[in-house]
């Protein structure tokens, strides 16, 4: 009888490893969070090591006592290799490489491995590469090292080994290309928003942390059927649907990518496509995860990294969500924000103040009309339906008495006649 083998994949085994500069830094949590990461690319997380130092080793990430400690620790647990809680410069991924003699990799490749996973649509898929060629044509000695040591895993999904072999010559010639593909889709994207512009429709992006909660209030508002996890990243490509509101008025709403402290410059500058998308709204939904210990660290990063995309005089209504995991008083604020709302995107608690607080942002927009229109502008009307808020119509022997709220753009317009 034929003997079976088991194809499964074996799960990689990682120590997280990690500098201290600072008694008073967050080190902690971002290592939590470096976990999380490992756990959410299919790996495992089997110990940690911080080293406390006044600046991380230029060359070699670590001490020399403690690169020995790690190497140790790493034999002792049969460990597959390391994952470093910072971004490794060439020299530095090189270096440990040599000093360990297992797999090295950083906080940056677990990420853009995780979005190499996730991505769905043409677009996710380009940006994702651009990144990952980017990240890795800097790389290519010591990543080299890294496949012929170990076949598979973290850092080897997307565009594939095959990739990673070719000289850097090649590798810049696919990334001009891929960036020539970006370029069709912004000018696709550009050519919708001018028709959103021409229809005076008004858009919300919807931004925040990684795993807060975006895509499940999409759904919710929406219906929108996006894949809405308990893990990090579990939506990559944006997705825009229409949501109407109680009045009638409509407004589209685009979920975003989430962000996560350390946030890869690559993958910032591969997917601005995407998060342009937030920059050219015209109301930022930030929706903030209350259950998180972490909570305004994490609102502080959100508006650091919008910052870095230089997104600002945006309209801000702070979602505060997971209230049913709410245990006990807490104090919920944020002061950089123009509104704040507290919901459950699981439950529906508070989606009404959300809803009512996008018709007060809207109708603040449009301009107040009340006019008796002649039977032969009845076409007006439907103007007024399509772009604007009808609050009363009433048919008199003059014509039709309309009270209503229209946007700006086409306030004139209604009333010549």
């Amino acid at each position: 009888m034929a003997e079976l083998y088991d194809m499964r994949e074996e799960a990689e085994r990682v120590i997280l490893v990690a500098v201290s500069t600072d008694d008073g830094d967050d080190t902690e949590e971002s290592v939590d969070e470096l976990a999380e990461l490992v756990k959410t690319a299919g790996a495992t997380a089997i110990d940690r090591i911080i080293q406390n130092r006044e600046r991380v080793h230029p060359g070699t990430y670590l001490g020399k006592g403690k690169i020995e400690e790690v190497r140790e620790r790493a034999a002792e647990l049969h460990a597959t290799g390391i994952v470093c809680d910072d971004e490794l410069s060439p020299a530095q991924l090189r270096n440990l490489e040599d000093a360990l003699q297992i797999k090295v990799m950083d906080r940056t490749m677990v990420i853009l491995d995780i979005f190499a996973s996730h991505a769905v649509t043409r677009e996710g898929k380009i940006q994702v590469e651009l990144a990952q060629l980017r990240y890795r044509a800097a790389r290519l000695v010591g990543l080299r090292n890294s496949l012929s040591r170990l076949g598979g895993g973290i850092g080897t999904r997307g565009p594939g080994e095959k990739k990673l072999e070719v000289d850097r010559r090649l590798i810049h010639e696919r990334i001009g290309q891929l960036k020539s593909e970006l370029e069709n889709v912004k000018r696709h994207r550009e050519v919708a928003r001018q028709q959103r512009d021409r229809n005076c429709t008004v858009s919300a992006a919807i931004v925040g942390y990684t795993n807060a909660g975006k895509s499940t209030l999409l759904n919710y508002l929406t219906d929108a059927g996006i894949l809405a996890q308990d893990m990090l990243f579990a939506t990559l490509d944006p997705t825009t649907r229409t949501l109407e509101l109680p009045s009638g008025q409509k407004i589209l709403l685009t979920d975003t990518v989430g962000f996560i402290r350390k946030l890869p410059h690559h993958l910032i500058e591969a997917f601005k496509s995407t998060l342009e998308e937030a920059r050219y709204s015209d109301i930022i939904l930030h929706v903030v995860d209350v259950s998180n210990p972490q909570m305004e660290t994490q609102i502080h990063i959100v508006y650091e990294t919008l910052r870095q995309l230089e997104i600002t005089d945006k309209t801000v209504i702070t979602v505060f969500n997971k209230m049913d995991r709410l245990t006990g008083d807490v104090i919920l604020r944020d002061f950089r924000s123009d509104f704040q709302v507290k919901i459950s995107a699981k439950t529906g608690e508070g989606i009404p103040a959300l809803l009512e607080t996008l018709e007060g942002i809207l109708r603040s927009r449009k301009v107040y009309l009340e006019k008796v229109f002649p039977y032969a502008q009845a076409g007006k009307i439907q103007s007024i339906r399509r772009y604007g808020e009808l609050l009363s119509e009433e048919y008199t022997e003059e014509g039709i008495a309309v009270k209503a709220y229209v946007p700006a753009e086409i306030y004139g317009s209604i009333l010549q006649g």
